[in-house]
This record gives C-alpha cells, structure tokens and sequence, in this order.
C-alpha cells in the first residue's frame, strides 16, 4: 500500500467503532502475521474503517485489500473520497460555510431537517449524497447512522457548536491510502470470491444486543437477527476450510451464545466503552469477543 504524509483515519463517526480496542485486535493477530508475504486484507463489514486504515498504515505486506458493506450509502461515501476527494472537499466547504452562518440553534436545526429530508429522497448524485451524509453525521444527535424499517435516516439534531464538517486533510490522506482497495456493497459472502493466497479476514458485523434495550445496529433497514449471526458464523465456516485466516468481534452478552456458536474456534475477550444503550449500567468499560481460527496470535506467542 501506498504510505501517507499524515495519519489516515476514519472519515466518518461509526457506532462501535474500533480506534480504542486496535492495540489489543494487533495483540491477536496470527504470531507470523508481519512474516506473511502479498497479504490480502478483507472487511466485510467495513462500517467506519478504523481498522482498515490502522492496518494499511502499519502493516506493508498487505499488498490489496477489500472492503464491503450493505450500507449503499456508506459504500458511496468510500468510493467518493477515494476516487473525488477535491470535490468532496469543496462541497463540505460550502455546506459547512452555509451552517455556520447560522445564528441560532433553531435556525441550524431547521437547516438540519431540510438537508435530512433532501437525503432521504435516495435522489441525488454521488458527491451531493456523501456531502449530506458527511453533514448529517456530524451535525445529528450523537453521531448516530440509524435507519428506521423503510430505510430512511431519523436521527434527531446534535446542537453541536461549529463541529468540523469539513476536514480536508484527513479525506486526501484517506483517499491516498484507499487507491489499492476494492469496494463492494452488497452481502458479505460475496467477499470470499476474492480471497487469495495469505489472507485475513477481519469481521465486525452488527453486534448482538446486549439486553431488549440495547439494540443498536440500525444501519441499515435489513435486521440482523440471531439467525443472521448463525449465517454468519457458516460463512466462517467456509471462510476456515477454505485455507483462510478469520477474526471476528461482537458483544460479550454473557449467555453462552457465542461460546456455543463458535464453540470449535478460539475465543478471546478484550475491553472495549461503549456508550449507546438506553440502560445507564451497561455502559463504560465492557468485554467484546474476539474470535478466530489459529491458535497462535502475536499475544500468546509473547506469553
């Protein structure tokens, strides 16, 4: 991959994002990983990317990646800023420019609904559509990206003072470091066509909820059911007797149901704060799973 001048990071806020918990996903990749040679890379649940461009920065042997996403408009906003990043750039300038010449917190909120409106008719062009995907996510409540059942976005305002709309450093960095990747949309499966030689797959699928009140994987109008978390673990499956390394993060819902579900692979728990949950005492620091399928990871080789 292509090296940046500055730290590409995500673009986007994404809920259950993993900027915090990378040092210890890097702790449980395969021990050889860094002896890999022409590594391919693939994520088929790219949400907001952190681990995608933590792992291009850091590690050079991955020669192409892949990443996927049901998301449309998600994969838009990817395409967008790695193929028309001047664009993109000067489009979010002018939107930011026009929100904050507004004086007032009802004067903003009233633009934040019409630009919320003008999104949801799934009619505009590729650089309009990420713009006002852009705007809605820094402006919405929390930085949310939820759907309801006919797929349209239904985040309340953020009130938030001036936030950064606009940040053209991070986008050139970001589409420098995208020219080697492959975006798809559509169903994760798909992805494992295009697999190859030394590759890992990093999954990060919606994760189960924790309790009846703490749903959130809202992305997309889709749900994604127990059912949808046994479907996926087959695709593991596949992933595994076909030659391939695979790890996989998803909630530690104390249950057994992953303990059972992926009761044939390796089973770590790392630490991770997660503040979206209408129950005050299952936020903060909480354990995730991490699963996957070879025995030595760079931690317990150390160990």
């Amino acid at each position: 991959m292509k090296s940046v001048e500055s730290a590409a990071k995500p673009f986007i806020k994404w809920v259950g994002g993993k900027g915090q918990v990378i040092p210890q996903l890097e702790a449980l990749l395969p021990a050889d990983f860094d002896r890999w040679e022409y590594v391919t890379y693939i994520e088929p649940f790219v949400g907001g990317g952190a681990m995608l461009f933590y792992m291009l920065q850091i590690h050079p042997n991955i020669v192409s990646a892949v990443i996927n996403d049901i998301n449309s408009d998600l994969i838009t906003c990817y395409k967008i800023v790695r193929d028309n990043p001047k664009e993109l750039v000067n489009s979010l300038q002018k939107i930011q420019n026009e929100y904050y010449s507004l004086q007032s917190d009802e004067v903003r909120k009233e633009f934040y609904l019409r630009m919320r409106a003008e999104f949801n008719t799934k009619e505009l062009d590729s650089i309009r559509n990420t713009t006002l995907f852009f705007f809605l996510n820094r402006t919405c409540f929390n930085g949310l990206f939820r759907v309801n059942k006919a797929g349209l976005f239904n985040v309340p305002f953020g009130k938030y003072v001036n936030p950064t709309i606009c940040d053209p450093k991070t986008i050139y960095a970001d589409s420098e470091l995208l020219q080697n990747v492959e975006i798809l949309t559509g169903d994760y499966q798909q992805t494992l066509a295009h697999a190859k030689g030394n590759t890992l797959f990093y999954f990060d699928p919606p994760y189960r909820p924790l309790s009846n009140t703490s749903s959130f994987n809202d992305y997309t109008k889709e749900a994604f059911n127990d059912d949808a978390q046994r479907r996926l673990k087959d695709f593991c499956d596949q992933v595994h007797a076909s030659g391939y390394k695979f790890m996989l993060s998803n909630s530690d819902c104390h249950d057994g149901f992953f303990d059972d579900l992926y009761v044939q692979y390796h089973i770590e728990r790392v630490w991770a704060s997660r503040n979206v949950n209408a129950n005050a005492s299952k936020r903060g620091k909480l354990t995730e799973i991490l699963v996957h399928n070879y025995q030595e990871t760079k931690q317990s080789k150390i160990v």
